[in-house]
Parts: structure tokens; C-alpha cells; sequence
């Protein structure tokens, strides 16, 4: 394997040339950069990134934590930082918690190994204390936590859109199937503003929540079929993911209920599978692109000593299909 001096030797200059090359330090003539950069390709050279970030005291490593990357929004929220991250010059260490504490604590602890950059938070299940002790560029999704800026998307507006399109078609035996709201999510805003409406409307909400583990499918199907059990006359439902419309749709599918006939449905996120699912899902659209980049944005700036906002919350969009 090629080493520094192999790469110095064969071009002809010294390693202080070729190291400032690759650290992009001090004056080098664009003649010697090319080069050193051709003789690096020759030769198959690979810097030592590790070496290399303990000089400039930079990384270029951005940490993503998320509780579950199969699910179709954090898949996509995933896609959309690991790009703007590359357009800002850094890779992506992916860390999947389960939501589970303790391998929370431990990606976080290989994240201070590899010396990254900055953290971006998808999962939040430690403690807001073992948040405060990590000196690193944070933001957090979804959640406030300490004085560290976040990125959402406008919930508690989401909320009110959903059952405002409910009310609007006529439904009038409205339920709300959401995640488990001891948890300190923003997300839990998208019920306030939910039953805000309801009242509003002088009707009575009917809540249903998952258990803690809010990415159990299981959980959606027993919440569901215990739903249309208690309450057989619902006309309306607004999920907090579109994951869950999608279980809802396929209980009214195969109990007799017709969409939207007999019951109409409003998800929440807008991912791919909202719009090719059949029929399509009348959903709350997150603008994940403008989120994903904001978060990329936020620890770039916190990195450069920057000044930011700690609140950056987008608006959200109905977008209809065929469930109302």
C-alpha cells in the first residue's frame, strides 16, 4: 500500500508539499497540486481520514441518529440529509436506536470516536442532561431539548387541516389514532390542534394511542381493529403517519367499509408510498426537503460559529386523494 513519502518521492516534491495538498493549507501552484493529485491516483494512494482529521481538528462527519430506518419517513429523511450533507462536503455516519436507550448512548459514544463534526437527532430517548453534556454541534428533529436548535414541520397547523378536510366532507364520528403522547414529541402539537377543531366543530374527539414502542406495525393493526370494534360508527380518521392510514385502509377494505363512502382518511407525512398506495392517501405533506437541508444548514453554522434560530418549524400542505 502507497504511503505519503511513496506519493512525495514519485512527484518529486516533499511530504510537507503533498500533506498541504490534501489538507488544502498554505499556497501550492495549481501545477503541483495536479501533480500530487495524479500521482495519488497513480499510485492508488488513500489519505489517512483519521490522521487527517486530528490535524485539521475536523471530521467532515455528520452523525444521524434515527429510531427506525425502515420506516418510510426516516428512510426518506435520511436520503434527503445524506444529500445536502455531500453538497456541504460531508459523509454520513447512519446510527439506527430502535429507540432503545442504551444503543442510543452507545452510537453516541462511537460518534465522539470518530470525531464527528456534528449531531443530528432523529431519536431522543436518553435523558435531556445526557444531551447537555455533549459538547457538539446538535439539532434535534421533532423535538426541543435544551437550547439546541430543532427543525418540524408546523403540527399543531397539520392538525387542524386534517380534521378541518373530516368535518368539511361531512364526517361527524371523527377518531384520531396517534403516537404515545407521554413521549415529548412536537409531533403530539398535530393532536392539540386536532381536537381544537373537533371542539370547535362542537363535537367529541375520540383519541387512540400506540403503546411506547409508536413503529410497532403490530400495535397499528390491534389499534385499528379495536377502533372500528368500540366505535363502529366512524366516519373520519386522521393518523398521525401514513403508515397507519394505510392499516386503516386495509381494515375498512377487508370489513365492507368503503373509501371514502363509508369512511374517509387523512395521514400525515406524505411519503412515496402515500401517493401510489390504492387508493391514495389524503395526507398532511412534511416538506422533508426543506427540513433536511435546514438541519444540514443548522450544524454547518454551528460549526462556523454562526448565528442560527433555534426554532425552525416549516409549513405543512394537504395534499388530497382518493381517501376523502
Amino acid at each position: 500500500m502507497a504511503t505519503i513519502n511513496d506519493v512525495a518521492e514519485k512527484a518529486g516534491v516533499s511530504v510537507t508539499t503533498v500533506s498541504r495538498v490534501l489538507n488544502n493549507r498554505g499556497y501550492i501552484s495549481e501545477k503541483t497540486r495536479r501533480k500530487v493529485y495524479e500521482t495519488m491516483e497513480e499510485l492508488h494512494y488513500q489519505p489517512n481520514e483519521i490522521a487527517r482529521s486530528l490535524l485539521r481538528k475536523q471530521s467532515n462527519l455528520i452523525g444521524l441518529i434515527v429510531p427506525n430506518v425502515s420506516h418510510p419517513f426516516f428512510g426518506e429523511f435520511t436520503d434527503v440529509v445524506e444529500h445536502y450533507a455531500y453538497e456541504y462536503g460531508y459523509k454520513l455516519l447512519l446510527c439506527h436506536s430502535q429507540l432503545d436507550p442504551n444503543k442510543e448512548r452507545e452510537y453516541i459514544g462511537m460518534m465522539k470516536r470518530h470525531r464527528v463534526d456534528g449531531i443530528i437527532m432523529g431519536s431522543h430517548t436518553l435523558e435531556v442532561d445526557e444531551y447537555r453534556e455533549l459538547n457538539y454541534p446538535i439539532v434535534t428533529v421533532d423535538r426541543r431539548i435544551h437550547q439546541f436548535p430543532y427543525v418540524a414541520s408546523d403540527n399543531l397547523q397539520g392538525g387542524r387541516l386534517a380534521a378541518q378536510m373530516l368535518i368539511g366532507k361531512g364526517c361527524r364520528r371523527i377518531a384520531h389514532i396517534c403516537g404515545n403522547r407521554s413521549l415529548d414529541m412536537l409531533a403530539n402539537l398535530r393532536t392539540t390542534g386536532f381536537k381544537e377543531e373537533i371542539g370547535l366543530a362542537g363535537m367529541e374527539s375520540i383519541i387512540l394511542e400506540t403503546n411506547m414502542d409508536v413503529f410497532n406495525q403490530d400495535e397499528y393493526r390491534r389499534i385499528v381493529s379495536d377502533l372500528f370494534t368500540e366505535y363502529p360508527d366512524v366516519d373520519g380518521v386522521f393518523t398521525t403517519s401514513d403508515i397507519m392510514a394505510s392499516y386503516v385502509i386495509k381494515h375498512c377494505t377487508g370489513s365492507g367499509r368503503r373509501i371514502p363512502e363509508d369512511v374517509r382518511i387523512v395521514g400525515y407525512d406524505d411519503v412515496a408510498a402515500a401517493a401510489w398506495i390504492s387508493p391514495g392517501i389524503t395526507t398532511i405533506k412534511q416538506p422533508l426537503p426543506a427540513m433536511g437541508k435546514r438541519a444540514v444548514e443548522l450544524i454547518h453554522k454551528q460549526i462556523n460559529g454562526e448565528t442560527i434560530e433555534q426554532a425552525n418549524i416549516f409549513p405543512v400542505e394537504l395534499i388530497i386523494r382518493e381517501t376523502t
